[in-house]
């Protein structure tokens, strides 16, 4: 896997389809729907950042994520069911040099339970095995979090274990979890 594969994807993010959803780029017009979720503490509650406080602080947040999409340095996709974004996901982190990729992914709470998740995210690691060439996928979640937990299991992904006090998160030690998937069991060669 290349670097420079990557920023030229990612600069241009292609959209991606499966049987209800379509995942595509993340725009300003999205405020509403990426509020109406981002403002709630049960969204945040096992993620790095805080609710969002206001309209507006959306409204920014999008209007940052233009400018990383232009440089190829941002890779989430908006998940939008019926024209609505519902969440977001796609990759958190890349180590090129490993063939390595990390994926991550959050869902409007209205939408939990409908395996939204497990669907974007299968077509988010199929990507990243066919097309970006990468390896080996892994994702994280904080310890408690057994909703997401559930996601990577029918993934298929293979849990590794914890990490205790691994990451600082407004001042608090949360323990963190991953699993993980090889290409070659996710594509069954």
């Amino acid at each position: 896997m290349k670097r420079e594969l990557i920023y030229r994807t990612f600069s241009n993010i292609p959209t991606l389809k499966t049987d209800r959803l379509v995942l595509r780029k993340m725009k300003v017009t999205d405020t509403d729907d990426m509020f109406q979720y981002a403002k709630l503490q049960k969204t945040t509650k096992y993620l790095t950042w805080r609710p969002h406080k206001n309209r507006e602080y959306t409204k920014e947040y999008l209007e940052y994520l233009t400018g990383r999409y232009k440089t190829g340095d941002f890779y989430d996709w908006a998940i939008t069911l019926d024209g609505k974004m519902i969440g977001t996901c796609g990759f958190t982190r890349f180590e090129p040099q490993n063939d390595l990729a990390e994926i991550g992914y959050v869902v409007n709470p209205e939408y939990w339970g409908q395996g939204v998740a497990t669907e974007a995210a299968k077509k988010v690691i199929e990507f990243g095995f066919r097309v970006l060439g990468v390896h080996r996928i892994e994702a994280k979640y904080m310890a408690g979090n057994t909703a997401s937990r559930r996601v990577m299991e029918k993934l298929g992904m293979r849990y590794e274990g914890e990490f205790t006090d691994a990451i600082k998160v407004y001042g608090e030690y949360k323990t963190v979890g991953v699993y993980s998937i090889i290409s070659n069991i996710f594509c069954g060669e």
